[in-house]
């Protein structure tokens, strides 16, 4: 079973660079963030055609998240729990139907910049509540991958520049400490389980020729429960996809399970 993660930064200006990708890499299952519409404006139509279920978390002009599945999808559930007043659509849920059943969690987790400030304080209360669903989907000892824009850096091996960003949210002590306690629940970051060492990134800016000059970082990550790691066979990150006419800012990066 080959899952993936890819912030496209906008569905609309990614019409055609996904459904290429799509075409070329054939996930099995794939989690979107940013895809910046609601639910009745994501052109379905495009990714049921290619043979995808759709199901999306969308919101107006900002975040929005959604599942593409090749495979059958069961339990579909929309939000992360613990704050009922949280408007801000940045998790989704599914079963992926295999030769296994595996839980897919898709997320987009805060920025957090200018920090500090409310939204630094949102982006450590949101991890706050990621860490208490983790830990209560472990529970059903079930494989469990949990793929997404995580808007952490976890260590400076993970950045070209690391001082660029040491006065970051997704680089300050506090991200990088919440970050550890929710894999410290049990989960393995699929790709440095695979790809050891620096120099591998998942995000390169628009500005200043980040990508021509690979002043990158990585921030995109699948985090695997023990069930799911006992599974997986690999991971990689798709990067020649920044290359292309009219990228997103993120690349795909996906695993490939024996489930």
């Amino acid at each position: 079973m080959k899952l993936a993660t890819f912030n496209i930064n906008g569905i609309k200006a990614r019409i055609e660079a996904l459904p290429r990708w799509l075409e070329a890499a054939k996930p099995d299952a794939v989690a979107l963030q940013e895809i910046k519409s609601v639910d009745e404006n994501f052109p379905r139509e495009i990714f049921e055609d290619m043979g995808y279920r759709v199901e999306t978390h969308g919101q107006k002009g900002f975040n929005g998240v959604a599942i593409l599945s090749r495979l059958p999808l069961e339990d579909v559930t929309r939000g992360l729990p613990g704050d009922d007043s949280d408007e801000q659509a940045r998790w989704i849920e599914a079963t992926v139907i295999g030769d296994g059943a595996v839980r897919l969690c898709g997320l987009y987790l805060p920025n957090g910049n200018p920090a500090p400030g409310p939204k630094y304080d949102y982006k450590l209360a949101w991890m706050a509540r990621m860490e208490a669903r983790v830990a209560a989907l472990l529970e059903t000892e079930e494989p469990l991958v949990i793929a997404g824009d995580y808007n952490v850096i976890p260590q400076p091996e993970d950045a070209a520049n690391p001082k660029a960003w040491a006065e970051d949210a997704l680089f300050l002590p506090a991200t990088r400490a919440a970050f550890r306690r929710i894999v410290n629940l049990g989960l393995t970051d699929a790709f440095r389980a695979q790809n050891p060492g620096p120099g591998q990134y998942s995000f390169w800016d628009y500005q200043a020729g980040a990508w021509e000059k690979n002043n990158g970082i990585r921030i995109d990550h699948l985090l695997l429960s023990p069930q799911a790691a006992d599974l997986l066979r690999d991971c990689r990150i798709d990067r020649e996809v920044r290359g292309e006419e009219r990228p997103s800012d993120h690349v795909p990066v996906w695993i490939d399970l024996a489930a």
